[in-house]
């Protein structure tokens, strides 16, 4: 309630002042009994301590982007294109990175202390947890670049199926036979739908999957398995990378191989980061469309904040194949 003060909560919690202030400090020298009396206390009476204070008048008019994958250049470009539409909404955006190998979860404290009106997520692990306490805080969540199956989960993506087709068709186009894929993170939608909607695009032409090796997304796994799989005698002569980072990567491991490109062995990756363009690379790719998506993650934030029965939607942006020189 308001002016409720630290007095007061150690009256409610029958403990000393300075307890309470230990308890919002995280001190161990408290039991954990005597700290969850004094926050039930806190809670009880409306009560939040200085820097929390301090924390919701600066979390007025804020957007909390949860980012990861940090390592890949689209996340990045993702990050500066959403920061700079949220500033020009007259917004301020907090950056949480989620540590490498690491959950949603482990940022979840931090989000939810800071109360920003809405939190973008682009991490492939957004957990049931972070979901579920979120909506009870009524803090609209979007997924940015990623779906789950959750009915109430919004969600803002490219059409992934759809970019795997246009790969494939390319391929097929330019007479390819031996085609091979190096995907991502299996359990990751975008690693599911690129995957679904190249192999479908193959079969109505009466083909199939050459091979697949894993890249999990990362350019070291990526150039591993691509220079392996190139080395033999009975290799691909088109790869599909399911980012752009791991088709860079085959590329750097075709010229190693002296292999030429696209004569010997075209590639075709996605996203369309800025490395892609690179006269070094020259890579075809199937390109994202970042303002677009960036735009309907703010309209669909507006809409959750003006009816927060609102969610579950997913607004899937059209994608288009860029040609360059690797295909």
């Amino acid at each position: 309630m308001p002016g409720t003060t630290a007095a007061d909560v150690a009256i409610e919690a029958g403990v000393s002042r300075s307890a309470v202030s230990r308890a919002f400090r995280q001190d161990r020298s408290l039991s954990e009994d005597k700290r969850a009396r004094i926050l039930a206390a806190a809670k009880k009476l409306g009560y939040l301590p200085p820097s929390a204070q301090a924390v919701a008048r600066l979390s007025d008019k804020t957007i909390t982007l949860v980012a990861a994958d940090m390592d890949n250049p689209f996340y990045p470009m993702a990050a500066n294109a959403l920061s700079q539409a949220i500033h020009a909404s007259g917004r301020r955006l907090i950056l949480h990175a989620v540590p490498p190998q690491e959950d949603v979860d482990s940022v979840l404290k931090q989000v939810l202390d800071y109360r920003s009106e809405a939190a973008i997520v682009t991490s492939s692990s957004m957990s049931s947890r972070m979901a579920r306490d979120c909506r009870a805080q009524r803090m609209p969540v979007i997924l940015f670049n990623r779906v789950q199956p959750d009915r109430h989960m919004t969600a803002v993506t490219c059409d992934n199926y759809g970019g795997g087709r246009l790969a494939a068709g390319a391929f097929v186009a330019s007479g390819r036979r031996r085609i091979g894929m190096i995907g991502g993170k299996a359990n990751t939608s975008t690693h599911i739908e690129r995957k679904r909607g190249f192999i479908d695009r193959l079969a109505e032409s009466d083909m199939r999957l050459w091979g697949e090796r894993a890249g999990e997304f990362r350019y070291d796994v990526a150039f591993g398995a691509a220079r392996d799989w190139l080395a033999q005698g009975d290799r691909p002569d088109a790869l599909f990378c399911l980012n752009d980072v791991m088709a860079l990567a085959a590329l750097d491991a075709a010229r190693v191989l002296g292999l030429r490109v696209p004569e010997d062995l075209a590639v075709i990756g996605f996203d369309d980061i800025q490395m892609a363009a690179w006269p070094s690379y020259g890579l075809t790719t199937v390109r994202q469309p970042l303002r677009r998506m960036v735009a309907d993650t703010l309209e669909m934030i507006e809409a959750q904040l003006s009816d927060p029965e609102v969610c579950g939607t997913i607004r899937i942006a059209p994608v288009r194949l860029v040609e360059r020189d690797s295909a």
